[in-house]
């Protein structure tokens, strides 16, 4: 929500070291963007602020384009760094929805463009549209449906964005692993994410500062070979 609290901790999650802040139109409600925008607007460089349109089904193309234009106005800039399609719907055409967002792109409002929960073939499609920087799916220790879009990334140069990273099941590998690193079993969850391709960029949700410091903690952390294999089991 937009509250003085969640504006100093936004603040103060970009003085600990966040690069990235994902964000979208509907998340509670526009309350996320304005937070943002009241927060860190004019945002200091190397900030990336990500936004997201498009949701739901039977969205139409006005609407997208209303949604972006309050993207602008909630975030306070003029230019978006990334903006995600938050999802494709057979309603309305990728050609249509990507098409408009390519326009801003063409105008220098949005830098890059993503796409989200969508496979190889829906990439290749977008990619006949518009540069595809940023593709953003859930993935993690328990969902790993998306591993072949994972190294399509890879290979292709384009951001995988997991949402969810933290999600997992209760594990005695997690925990023995955890414990041999002298770190908790999140930063290991984030650590095999790291570890498991390179274009990985996580994004884990927290209100906490000291949840977010644990988090950032994953980055110092190396897996061996033989611990990636025993979680990827």
């Amino acid at each position: 929500m937009n509250t003085p609290e969640s504006r100093e901790f936004l603040r103060a999650a970009v003085e600990a070291g966040v690069g990235m802040i994902d964000t979208a139109h509907l998340y509670t409600d526009g309350e996320s963007e304005r937070a943002i925008g009241e927060a860190l607007s004019p945002y200091r460089e190397g900030v990336v602020v990500a936004t997201k349109g498009g949701y739901h089904k039977g969205t139409t193309l006005e609407q997208l384009r209303a949604q972006i234009e309050q993207s602008f106005e909630s975030l306070r800039t003029e230019k978006i760094t990334l903006y995600y399609l938050h999802r494709h719907h057979p309603g309305l055409p990728l050609e249509d929805s990507l098409g408009l967002i390519a326009e801003y792109r063409d105008q220098g409002r949005i830098e890059h463009v993503g796409i989200s929960e969508v496979g190889i073939e829906e990439i290749e499609r977008a990619r006949e549209i518009v540069p595809i920087a940023a593709v953003q799916n859930e993935y993690n220790l328990v969902a790993r449906a998306w591993d072949p879009v994972i190294d399509y990334c890879a290979r292709e140069g384009i951001v995988f964005v997991p949402f969810r990273p933290l999600r997992r099941n209760e594990s005695t590998a997690l925990d023995e692993i955890a414990r041999a690193h002298d770190a908790t079993p999140r930063q290991i969850a984030l650590a095999w994410l790291l570890r498991r391709s390179p274009a990985m960029l996580p994004i884990p949700g927290t209100r906490k500062l000291d949840h977010l410091r644990e988090n950032l903690g994953a980055l110092e952390i190396e897996l061996s070979d033989e611990e990636f294999e025993r979680l990827s089991g």
